[in-house]
């Protein structure tokens, strides 16, 4: 289970940083102001959340 978070939090991570990148909030790279990799953060934000989440779920089962 261990694994399922910490992919997951990379998958955040990068995927804010994308977004960030993506709408221009952060400069210095070739994807900054690129519409593409606001998108593509998103979907990374989302993998990494539902990561999260099933995670979290798995947890929740183990202490029952």
């Amino acid at each position: 289970m261990w694994i399922r978070v910490a992919i997951g939090v990379v998958f955040v991570v990068v995927g804010a940083v994308w977004i960030g990148q993506g709408v221009g909030w952060i400069h210095g790279s070739f994807m900054t102001g690129e519409a593409v990799w606001a998108v593509i953060g998103i979907v990374a934000l989302a993998v990494g959340a539902w990561l999260l989440a099933g995670a979290s779920l798995r947890a929740g089962r183990r202490t029952r």
